[in-house]
């Protein structure tokens, strides 16, 4: 892995700021999603699925590199946190008539999470997930 890499996504002194960038990260799904036409614009290029699972994979590889503890505790963590994101997410569209709430998309969303969490369990060395 490159040496920047390596330490944007594995350095302990920026767990703060990756906890920060999936926190803004997810607002801004949510804040985006309100918007009304959004989504239906978005989707002549990717379809629901895809947009799901790709934007949760990038708030769970935050969320599980900002974890600190063991590769186990850490994959409980976030899938935990993805799966209350999801929740807000699919909660909020609810209050609006040109959205709705489907479990189907929790659903992937916390698939994504388990995914994300188990490759980065196999993948990211033993020391540097305990460094964290």
């Amino acid at each position: 892995m490159p040496h920047f890499l390596s330490s944007l996504l594995l350095d302990p002194r920026l767990n703060k700021l990756r906890y920060g960038a999936a926190i803004f990260l997810f607002l801004a799904i949510v804040a985006g999603g309100s918007i009304p036409g959004a989504r239906a614009d978005i989707g002549h290029y990717a379809s629901g699925v895809v947009l799901h699972s790709s934007a949760y994979a990038v708030l769970a590889l935050l969320w599980f590199t900002a974890s600190r503890g063991s590769a186990a505790s850490r994959t409980v963590a976030t899938v935990l946190a993805i799966a209350v994101m999801g929740a807000i997410d699919e909660s909020v569209q609810s209050f609006f008539p040109y959205r709705g709430a489907d479990v189907r998309d929790w659903m992937v969303d916390c698939s994504a999470a388990v995914a994300v969490s188990a490759i980065l369990w196999l993948v990211l060395p033993k020391a540097a997930l305990q460094r964290g």
